[in-house]
């Protein structure tokens, strides 16, 4: 995949005006200002592929992306206090529409901030990925921020807050030095290559220089 080739396609506001389901779709989920701006760009090698904002809570849109044979999906974040009940209900109303409806949802990066507990928002969002069987990975952002000893103390914490926890792929990262971008495209082009529903495995595309 050719990571500088992502494009931005579209954004929606509401379950109604999601567009069908015609690729494999990633998705990025996590609360507001956790970081899933800054993974996005650093993932794409683009300053501003999504827009980075010092604002927590002003994505209020599901923004499509578009590299190789994948469509990214970039979530609003959730659990910002400072907007009103009904905003945070349109939100939730938007990304639990999104994440039931009949879609191609190969796999949901669900970003939490490595500095500390799960919240009780994280928690919720790893139930219902569970409860819907969506597969998922859980992105550990700021990863930069903590020692040694501090990264050990809260992986160690995580297999006991997390539900599951010792079923979940874990990935630090961090958009200062670049940790976990490696593995994370990693992932992404195992999915890129999976064939489609249906497909001959030996009949799968060529890629790019074949």
């Amino acid at each position: 995949m050719n990571y500088h080739q992502a494009v931005f396609e579209t954004a929606f506001g509401t379950p109604s005006q999601l567009p069908p389901s015609e690729l494999p779709e990633l998705v990025f989920a996590g609360r507001s200002n956790v970081g899933k701006s800054s993974l996005i760009n650093k993932l794409f090698n683009q300053k501003s592929l999504a827009r980075v904002s010092a604002t927590p809570g002003k994505t209020a849109t599901i923004n499509f992306y578009r590299a190789g044979g994948l469509r990214f999906a970039d979530l609003p974040g959730y659990g910002y206090a400072k907007v009103s009940r009904g905003e945070k209900r349109r939100w939730a109303d938007l990304i639990e529409g999104y994440l039931t409806q009949d879609r191609d949802i190969a796999l949901v990066f669900s970003l939490m901030d490595f500095r500390h507990p799960p919240s009780r928002d994280d928690l919720h969002m790893v139930d219902f990925l569970i409860g819907q069987e969506l597969p998922f990975v859980v992105v550990l952002t700021k990863a930069d921020k903590l020692s040694a000893a501090q990264r050990a103390a809260r992986l160690e914490a995580l297999g006991q807050e997390l539900p599951c926890a010792d079923q979940i792929t874990v990935i630090p990262f961090s958009a200062v030095t670049g940790e976990g971008v490696a593995e994370i495209r990693s992932i992404i082009e195992e999915l890129e290559d999976e064939p489609a529903d249906g497909e001959d495995p030996g009949e799968a595309a060529p890629q790019e220089g074949e």
